[in-house]
């Protein structure tokens, strides 16, 4: 009785120790692990790398989500006063609003958006034509900011987003900035669109544009860039000068070296014949209008919107300007958004 009781407890007690040892191993791999995925107070998101050593960011914007039908919506935040909503184009992001973004928050409270599917928004929209893309933008101010009066700013192809969103949701909307786009509709039609430059036709094809920029994104984009600058070969000079930084060129290659947001880009050139139906079937937007573009484009930009802007209050070409406003000239674009919507 007694042999049988003590190797009993050697049993229990060999057994409870392979136990504790066992717990212990758990406990430390989990912590290990833990330690390797929590963000810990030196990290910083990726989203936020590109601002976070920059004092006008730190204490006026922070960087928000909000989930959108199926979509999780990123967006950049800040100031006081009548809300503006910012929304960029090709090949950007919000990122590319930050020019001008400190000036306009001393008035306003700003919204720079990412698009659906593109910069730091996940998720696939149900479509990346620019009616679909202003209805989950409409959804993001509205319905989960609860801002019903924005004035709404696009450039490039988000100036069709910013249209479309004054055309759906006149009551929605207090004025409407355009930014330097053809608009694609009745002046414009898809297929004449595509001519316009070897990039609309080339982005327009299907996994080609893919295929062929997929492996150096950044380089493909500091290529880019220069040729829509002022005086680049888009519009007839020789500048290969880029008015973009290091710092913006490798923020906007961070998003788009990302497969789903290299297509997603792509997409918003393949949805042009969508856009073009979309804009004739549009009712014209009747808020005030401000337009802006290139140095010498103005009448070439004005020529396709006239008939679906009602309320041009003043239009302008940015001196010393290519297709990059902010970049290129951002005390004067700043200057004039801020009298137009002050206005």
């Amino acid at each position: 009785m007694i042999t049988a009781t003590r190797s009993s407890a050697r049993r229990f007690h060999r057994s409870a120790r392979t136990a504790a040892t066992l717990a212990l191993t758990l406990m430390l791999t989990i912590g290990a692990a833990a330690a390797c995925s929590a963000p810990t107070a030196g990290d910083v998101a990726p989203y936020a790398v590109a601002t976070q050593d920059d004092p006008a960011f730190q204490g006026t914007f922070r960087h928000e989500f909000a989930d959108v039908d199926g979509v999780r919506m990123h967006y950049v935040t800040g100031g006081s006063g009548t809300p503006v909503v910012l929304i960029h184009g090709w090949p950007q992001t919000w990122y590319g609003w930050w020019p001008i973004m400190p000036a306009l928050a001393e008035h306003h409270t700003v919204y720079a958006v990412d698009l659906p599917g593109l910069g730091d928004s996940t998720g696939s929209p149900t479509g990346y034509d620019k009616a679909t893309l202003a209805r989950y933008l409409h959804t993001l101010i509205v319905d989960r900011l609860k801002v019903r009066d924005a004035a709404v700013v696009g450039h490039d192809f988000g100036a069709a987003v910013a249209f479309q969103y004054a055309s759906q949701f006149p009551g929605d909307t207090a004025r409407l900035g355009y930014l330097d786009l053809p608009l694609p509709g009745p002046a414009v039609d898809a297929a004449t669109y595509r001519t316009l430059s070897w990039h609309i036709a080339f982005h327009s094809q299907r996994q080609v544009p893919e295929a062929v920029v997929g492996d150096d994104v950044r380089e493909y984009l500091a290529l880019f860039y220069p040729q829509v600058s002022f005086g680049g070969t888009a519009f007839g000079g020789t500048s290969d000068r880029s008015p973009f930084t290091d710092t913006e060129i490798d923020e906007y290659t961070r998003t788009y070296s990302r497969p789903a947001v290299l297509s997603g880009g792509f997409e918003l050139y393949r949805a042009l014949d969508k856009d073009v139906h979309d804009t004739v079937a549009a009712a014209p937007a009747r808020v005030p209008t401000l337009l802006m573009a290139a140095q010498g484009q103005l009448d070439a930009i004005r020529s396709t919107v006239v008939s679906r802007m009602t309320n041009i209050v003043r239009a302008v070409d940015v001196p010393h300007a290519g297709h990059w406003l902010m970049e290129e000239n951002p005390r004067f674009v700043t200057a004039e958004l801020v009298r137009f919507l002050d206005g």
